[in-house]
């Protein structure tokens, strides 16, 4: 028997010892295959990898234990007696009317002199304005604006928030709230100096802080909240609070309770663990006036996104904002305290090892039953859609693939020892297009890394758009895609908020932040031959194309000049969708977020810089030669 290269053969001691070990590996893959969980998969390198006995054997006691349904399958068909349909069976999600480009941005990253050191929803409405307005882009992708905790300190990552059914108050302009105005002169004096070193802040390169920024800010809002509201004012937040009563009602009472015991739910006293409690009905009874401040903050919240998508769509705008759905949240947060039906404890959501994260990422997410998500028809995953497309006019799905499988980490383990579960796809496509187009919202599916063919064409036959990146489309051989070699529905980008920016790749930075951090598998110097060859094959392409100037053809083009030419590339291709990345037109150089780090890099905490790492703000952006030379490159493009 051959083994093959880099694996050891395991020599049983007797013949009975190989028996049994044969049999158990048996009675594994007969459960796993029950549940849809994979014994092996395909890895980036096409190899087949055989998933370890310790990984199914964790991942299938999650999904065994706890599971009320029949013959334990990984879901159930949802149709009940007699029925023959699903919801959101015949659904296809609104197709863009037009091609069309808008900024990619993380919006706390935008800052203007008025914004208190941390991008927000007044910020977004004025970008969308400008940009619409002045340069004919016809949307912003902005990152999840999930909610975070309700006291500091605050939790740096979109992708991690405590909730994703409600907005982080830290996107909240003050002075835009009403009742702001009606505070007394003192009081607005009071505010103005929370505000001002925060502003200060702002025109410096220094790194976000959000607990300084949260701080200021919920202070202000404690002072405006003991303005009374106005009569008109008092009947829009009824109706607010009425319209999802239960994801606000959640939202709010796990907000005052971790005020007094902190934002881990796993932690709290055993009778408030249960969101349907006589302890927690008791607590929220006590606490009347916390639970009813966070509920409000809500509402705010949701008029100034309400106000960015109207201002987007008055600036010429098709498509407005496209808010982002992060692909879960926070185990101890408000979603897994409420949802604790359809949560599996003690498994974590992440993804195998790929050419750009060979050790495989962990995200720390609990993820959802398969098998109880079905037997509620998904409604869950509606009530998501449903509210992250309430006030945009688009929504991006987080690792799309997750409709279909999602790599389970059982706790302790490393992320290369996960493995695949398999979800009722067709359920919940049908879902996610049903909600947006109940929205009239356009759905881009994150549909980059290891992705099964077939799920591409499933979501197509949906009208759910694909996300292409440049880095990533190659051919065989590894040289890059032509243009025409590209798909048409879809958002085509040349990065992500995961990937250093497009001019780091032709200065070699990419390879020299990952070798600062220690994230390369092979040596530095192999690293940076390989990058440069890639950067090389891109500039061949490029100036094949006409998209360099002159000079640049037969020299090495400049990272401006390189950036300015990979967006042109985009808009040869058919993609319906292009997505420019603000912080590349503004010359940045570092990612936003180094996966498979926390500590070790400033991950969503970089504010919007250039080149030379000096800040950039909303009121720089029309006379930055960068951002208007991709601004024309890609728009001219499109024309052309």
């Amino acid at each position: 028997m051959s083994v093959p290269p880099g694996r050891h053969l395991a020599v049983p001691s007797s013949p009975f010892g190989q028996t049994s070990a044969m049999t158990a590996r048996a009675e594994l893959t007969r459960r796993a295959q029950q549940h849809g969980v994979a014994v092996s998969y395909q890895d980036w390198r096409g190899r087949l990898v055989e998933v370890p006995g310790e990984t199914l054997a964790a991942v299938l006691s999650a999904l065994e234990g706890g599971s009320a349904l029949e013959g334990g399958s990984a879901f159930t068909d949802s149709r009940g007696p007699g029925e023959g349909r699903r919801p959101g069976d015949d659904a296809v999600a609104p197709y863009p009317a037009r091609r069309s480009w808008g900024f990619t941005v993380q919006l706390y990253s935008v800052r203007s002199r008025s914004s208190w050191g941390h991008g927000d929803l007044h910020d977004l409405a004025e970008l969308a304005v400008w940009s619409g307005r002045a340069l004919g882009a016809d949307f912003i992708l902005v990152n999840p604006l999930h909610a975070a905790e309700p006291l500091p300190p605050v939790s740096p990552s979109p992708y991690l928030p405590m909730t994703r059914r409600q907005v982080s108050p830290l996107y909240l302009r003050i002075e835009d709230i009403p009742e702001y105005a009606r505070l007394s002169a003192g009081d607005r004096m009071r505010v103005e100096a929370l505000a001002a070193p925060l502003r200060a802040a702002s025109t410096t390169a220094a790194l976000i802080d959000r607990d300084a920024v949260w701080t200021a800010k919920r202070t202000a809002l404690e002072m405006i909240r003991t303005v009374p509201l106005s009569a008109s004012r008092q009947a829009e937040f009824d109706a607010f609070g009425g319209r999802d009563r239960r994801a606000a009602q959640d939202w709010a009472t796990w907000c005052a309770i971790a005020e007094v015991h902190g934002p881990d739910w796993r932690s709290w006293p055993s009778a408030l663990a249960d969101p349907g409690s006589a302890e927690v009905a008791e607590f929220s009874r006590t606490r009347a006036d916390r639970v009813e401040f966070h509920a409000w903050v809500q509402w705010l919240v949701a008029e100034q996104a309400a106000a960015a998508q109207r201002a987007a769509s008055q600036a010429g705008m098709g498509i407005g904002v496209i808010a982002d759905l992060a692909v879960g949240a926070h185990p101890g947060g408000a979603d897994a305290w409420a949802r604790q039906d359809v949560i599996v404890p003690g498994i974590s959501v992440g993804a195998p090892p790929d050419e750009f994260n060979q050790r495989g990422q962990d995200w720390t997410l609990p993820p959802w039953h398969p098998g109880r998500l079905a037997a509620l028809a998904g409604r869950p995953l509606g009530e998501l859609v449903a509210a992250t497309t309430r006030n945009a006019g688009g929504m991006r799905v987080d690792h799309v693939m997750g409709l279909a499988r999602l790599w389970w980490i059982p706790a302790g383990m490393p992320p290369d020892q996960g493995t695949y579960v398999r979800y009722d796809h067709e359920l919940l496509g049908g879902v996610v297009a049903a909600e947006v187009s109940r929205a009239d919202a356009l759905a881009i599916g994150e549909d980059l890394g290891t992705v099964e063919p077939w799920l591409r064409k499933f979501l197509a036959a949906r009208r759910v758009l694909g996300t292409s990146m440049l880095w990533f489309e190659r051919r065989a051989d590894g040289t890059p895609r032509r243009p025409g070699g590209w798909r048409r529905g879809c958002l085509a980008t040349v990065g992500t908020h995961d990937m250093p920016p497009a001019a780091a790749f032709l200065t070699g930075d990419q390879v020299t932040i990952r070798a600062e951090l220690g994230q390369l598998t092979q040596p530095e110097a192999t690293e940076r031959a390989a990058a440069r060859a890639d950067a090389d094959r891109w500039v061949t392409m490029l100036a094949r194309e006409g998209l360099l100037p002159g000079a640049a053809r037969a020299l090495r083009p400049s990272p401006e000049e390189f950036t300015v030419a990979l967006y042109g590339y985009l808009t040869r291709t058919p993609a319906l969708l292009i997505g420019v990345s603000l912080a590349d037109a503004a010359g940045e150089r570092r990612p936003q977020n180094m996966p498979g780090t926390t500590d070790e890099y400033p991950n969503w905490r970089i504010p919007l810089t250039d080149s030379e790492g000096e800040p950039v703000l909303l009121e720089d952006l029309p006379a930055h030669p960068g951002v208007r030379a991709v601004a024309d490159a890609v728009s001219g493009g499109l024309r052309r």
